[in-house]
C-alpha cells in the first residue's frame, strides 16, 4: 500500500488516529454504517445447509451422533468462513485497484505483485475484467485510497479513488462481488451511497500519516459519487442518484450518533441493578 494506515481495530469498531502512533478517536464510515441492524439469520442458516449437504463425510455419519455432530459443528461455521475468505480476496482486488492507479499517476506502485496474487488465488477474472472496465472509462486519477476526516461529525474513512472520467470529477468505491446464477455481478447495496455520501461530506484529507499532516478536502464538490461493482464475469459502474443523497447523509448521522451512545453505554460498568421486594406493611399485611 502506499502509506502506513491511521485505523485500527477497536471494542468500539473501525477506529481512526490523527497519525502514526497516536490514540484512536473516531470511528470509520464503514464502523458508523454497520450500526443499522441487518438480519442475516436466513444467509447464515443456508450457508450452514449447504455445508452439511456438500460434508462428503455426511454419508458415513448417518446413525452416529457423534460424527454428525461434528459435520454439524463445522458447518455452523460456514458463514464465518464465507465472509473471511470474502474479506480476504477483496483486500486483494482493491490492492489491484489501487496498484493501476498509482500507475497511471505516474506513481511508485507493485502492479505486478498485485496481480500475481490474484492469479495465486484463481481470481485473474477479477484483473481481466477490472482491465477492460478501466480502458473503457478511461478514469484520470486525482487521488487513490485518500483518508479523510470530518470533525464536525466526528468520523474518518478512506475513499477507494477520486478520479475524473469523461471531465467530471467522481468519488469511487470498489465493491467486490461474486456473480448470480446468470453471471452478471451481484447487485450493490444501497449503503455504498450512504458511504460515499460520508466522504463527500469530508472536511480534511490526509497528506502525511507519520507527520500527522493534514489540508482541506479537496473534492466535497465532487460530481458524481460512483459504486462500482468488479466481479469476475463483469465490472458495472453505478451512480448515486443526486435526490436522495441528502437523505443517506441524514441516515449517516443518525448512525452516527446510535454509534456515540452504545460507546457511551458500552463504557458504563452496570446498566441493571436487582430491586428488591417492597416491604410488607405488617398491620395490614399490604404493601407500601
Amino acid at each position: 500500500m502506499t502509506q502506513p494506515r491511521l485505523a485500527k481495530q477497536t471494542d468500539h469498531g473501525r477506529m481512526y488516529a490523527r497519525s502514526i502512533g497516536a490514540a484512536a478517536t473516531v470511528p470509520s464510515i464503514t464502523t458508523v454504517i454497520g450500526r443499522a441492524a441487518v438480519d442475516l439469520g436466513g444467509w447464515h442458516g443456508w450457508l450452514a445447509a449447504q455445508a452439511v449437504v456438500e460434508d462428503d463425510r455426511l454419508a458415513g455419519s448417518l446413525g452416529s451422533p457423534s460424527r454428525l455432530r461434528t459435520v454439524a459443528r463445522e458447518a455452523a461455521g460456514a458463514a464465518e468462513r464465507y465472509r473471511d475468505q470474502a474479506a480476504l480476496r477483496g483486500d486483494r482486488v482493491h490492492d489491484y485497484c489501487e496498484q493501476v492507479a498509482l500507475r497511471t499517476m505516474g506513481l511508485p506502485h507493485d502492479v505486478d505483485r498485485a496481480r500475481e496474487t490474484l492469479v495465486e488465488h484463481r481470481e485473474e477474472a477479477y484483473v481481466v475484467r477490472f482491465d477492460e472496465w478501466w480502458d473503457l472509462y478511461s478514469p484520470e486519477p486525482l487521488a487513490a485510497e485518500v483518508t479523510v476526516w470530518n470533525h464536525s461529525v466526528g468520523y474518518a474513512g478512506t475513499l477507494d479513488l477520486v478520479a475524473r472520467i469523461a471531465g467530471k470529477v467522481c468519488l469511487i468505491d470498489y465493491k467486490t462481488k461474486a456473480t448470480d446464477r446468470n453471471g452478471r455481478v451481484k447487485a450493490l447495496d444501497p449503503n455504498v451511497v450512504t458511504q460515499l455520501v460520508a466522504g463527500l461530506k469530508a472536511e480534511e484529507q490526509l497528506v502525511d500519516a507519520q507527520s500527522g499532516e493534514w489540508e482541506p478536502w479537496k473534492y466535497g464538490d465532487a460530481d458524481l459519487l460512483l459504486g462500482v461493482a468488479v466481479g469476475p464475469t463483469e465490472v458495472v459502474a453505478q451512480q448515486a442518484v443526486p435526490e436522495v443523497l441528502e437523505a443517506h447523509w441524514h441516515k449517516f448521522c443518525a448512525l452516527h450518533r446510535v454509534w456515540t451512545h452504545e460507546t457511551r453505554l458500552a463504557a458504563t460498568p452496570t446498566q441493571l441493578r436487582p430491586v428488591p421486594p417492597p416491604p410488607v406493611r405488617a398491620e395490614t399485611g399490604g404493601l407500601d
